[in-house]
């Protein structure tokens, strides 16, 4: 399967996906994430992104998915680092364990470096262990950790 770069006119599409992710992630693994957001504010706020040259937005066909990331500015306490940062992925249930997350990944990869990225990050709940899994299989590894507690 191949991916696409998103197109103004596919981006419902990212926001069907976006809403999926947030169902299944966020609203399972947090609480307070407003898991009803990319159904209110997704088709600005995505229509933006696809027209960012500083992000990527990557479409599975058929409705299986997609992958945003996006270029950091450099940080002064990190000068010559350039980051690229991997902000959303879901592939769908129907379309997982087909390498289709690894071929989001794979072009992410790749359009990171052509950007000048030193380096990519991306964030996962500490409960998803699958996701963690994932993302160690596509060469991330621990580099920070966040420590939270509640009130």
């Amino acid at each position: 399967m191949t991916v696409s770069v998103c197109t103004a006119e596919e981006v419902p599409q990212l926001v069907a996906s976006a809403v999926g992710l947030f169902a299944e992630d966020g609203g399972r693994h947090d609480p307070s994430v407003d898991v009803g957001w990319p159904a209110r504010e997704g088709e600005s706020y995505y229509a933006a992104l696809v027209e960012d040259p500083a992000v990527l937005c990557l479409l599975v066909p058929g409705g299986g998915g997609h992958l945003v990331g996006r270029l950091c500015r450099p940080n002064p306490l990190r000068p010559g680092v350039v980051t690229a940062d991997l902000e959303s992925l879901r592939v769908d249930t129907g379309h997982r364990r087909a390498g289709i997350g690894a071929e989001l990944v794979a072009a992410f990869f790749a359009w990171a470096k052509e950007n000048g990225a030193t380096e990519t990050k991306v964030k996962a709940f500490a409960a998803n262990e699958g996701a963690l899994e994932f993302y160690r299989a596509q060469g991330f590894e621990p580099f920070e950790v966040i420590l939270r507690r509640t009130s």
